[in-house]
């Protein structure tokens, strides 16, 4: 190997080729959006099922569903389908598109924010892996991550390492200095100019930008990690001690400087936010989502509806489901977010504004299992099958507003050609009622992703 104290040239070509294979390989399986090519799948043909597409709002009979390649590729009438596909006979259920939820944070719904704030942060990665399992087979195959250090676990979901969801992510939400995501402790205060960034900083869960140049940079800095979508705090939070619910955060220019940054990407803000005043200055600057709202008045929401922005709601109404608060100041705020859950959802319909379905379990291990019965808590305020939509085809329209920036291609939350095969088989007629959705186990009798079964009792 050695000659004359050096490496033998042909040695050192060995393993300067062996290196660059090497680097192939493993650059291959760390690059973003890597996949293993797929040989042609033999198509699948599910029949013998009434169909609830995500945009009608009634069922369908008469129908078989072609998957071939990870997509839809047709809806046939009954018996037209080719003979080599492999057959999935539904026996007379019903199968609807995979459900999306527009508002999780996946690495902290499932831990105390004991353990979030201060525990081992490997912990909290494990954790939510094991929870990204879980939230696929109680059938939801798409999220929107608003806020947490995600990126890693997409990879991993989109590569086949882990079982979970697709993953639209907005990496740390951006926050002012005394707002919802400035999770710092007093004694922490002042910040210098040479102060480093906190954990939550450091993690990326939150980060904290003040004034134009700051929320610049910030915002160029999710976008640069892959965020599909920015999202902001605009208003007062129930979970942050320090903001009061009435607050408006961030200037007009500061969250304008936010909408810019996004729109040079080609995509959009979504903007937490309860109150009316809150609401409204995110609708002047540009914010194309509203997260909660549930404040909202009758002016505000009438503004969304001109706007065409997006509400994303949420079932807040202070029961067993409710994010867990010791504070007696939090559990204050999330009773005044109760008060004005009802009276949203009537605004919300009466002026006609864009509603998607959205959980934020938040810092509650216990209730990270609640994800489904929470959207059955929709058909409180409307027909099942309207909640149905706002979790398919109505959630799939908000996040196409990614645009370029979407991390996966076609239509979702739909049944139509062209569509990712994201499917559920159901043991219920959902134009009834959606109680099913409180025990999926039992429930779903097929889970498809992509066109790949998840779970099947078929």
């Amino acid at each position: 190997m050695y000659k004359d104290g050096k490496i033998d040239p042909s040695r050192r070509r060995f393993i300067r080729d062996s290196a660059t294979a090497l680097g192939i390989v493993t650059g291959s399986l760390l690059v973003p959006g890597f996949t293993r090519a797929q040989s042609g799948d033999p198509p699948i043909l599910l029949t013998n099922f009434e169909l609830f597409d995500g945009q009608r709002l009634e069922m369908q009979s008469g129908l078989d569903i072609l998957v071939q390649n990870g997509r839809i590729v047709d809806l046939l009438r009954s018996g037209q389908g080719p003979t080599e596909a492999t057959v999935l006979d539904c026996g007379g259920r019903s199968v609807i598109p995979g459900l999306i939820d527009c508002h999780v944070h996946m690495t902290l719904m499932a831990v105390t924010e004991l353990v979030a704030l201060s525990g081992d942060v490997s912990l909290v990665h494990l954790i939510a892996g094991q929870q990204a399992g879980a939230m696929l087979r109680r059938g939801f195959t798409t999220v929107r991550d608003v806020g947490g250090p995600v990126f890693g676990l997409k990879t991993a979901i989109d590569r086949g390492i882990l079982e979970g969801p697709k993953i639209f992510p907005s990496g740390a939400a951006i926050s002012q200095t005394s707002g919802h995501g400035d999770f710092r402790m007093l004694h922490e205060l002042p910040r210098m100019p040479s102060t480093p960034a906190n954990r939550i900083e450091a993690e990326g869960v939150n980060v904290i930008a003040d004034g134009v140049p700051e929320v610049l940079r910030r915002s160029r800095e999710q976008l640069m990690k892959g965020a599909s979508q920015l999202k902001i705090m605009a208003g007062g939070g129930v979970s942050s001690l320090y903001d009061p619910l009435d607050t408006v955060q961030y200037s007009l220019e500061e969250m304008r400087a936010a909408v810019q940054s996004a729109a040079d990407w080609g995509t959009y803000v979504c903007a937490h936010a309860y109150t009316p005043k809150g609401i409204k200055r995110c609708v002047e600057a540009g914010i194309k989502s509203i997260e909660h709202g549930q404040l909202a008045d009758e002016e505000s929401a009438k503004r969304m509806a001109d706007a065409g922005v997006w509400w994303s709601i949420q079932p807040f109404l202070a029961d067993e489901d409710a994010n867990p608060q010791t504070d007696p100041r939090s559990r204050e705020k999330q009773q005044a977010v109760a008060d004005g859950t009802v009276r949203a959802f009537e605004l919300g319909r009466k002026h006609r504004v864009s509603m998607a379905f959205g959980t934020d379990i938040l810092f509650n291990p216990a209730g990270a299992a609640s994800q489904g019965r929470q959207l059955a808590k929709f058909a409180r305020f409307m027909s099942p099958l309207e909640a149905l939509r706002l979790a398919t085809g109505a959630a799939g329209e908000l996040l196409s507003m990614s645009g370029e920036r979407a991390p996966y291609d076609g239509p979702l939350g739909v049944i139509k050609p062209g569509a990712p095969a994201d499917l559920l088989v159901v043991e219920a007629n959902p134009s009834e009622n959606l109680d099913w959705l409180a025990s999926t186990n039992d429930t779903l009798a097929l889970i498809m992703k992509d066109g790949r079964t998840v779970a099947s009792t078929l």
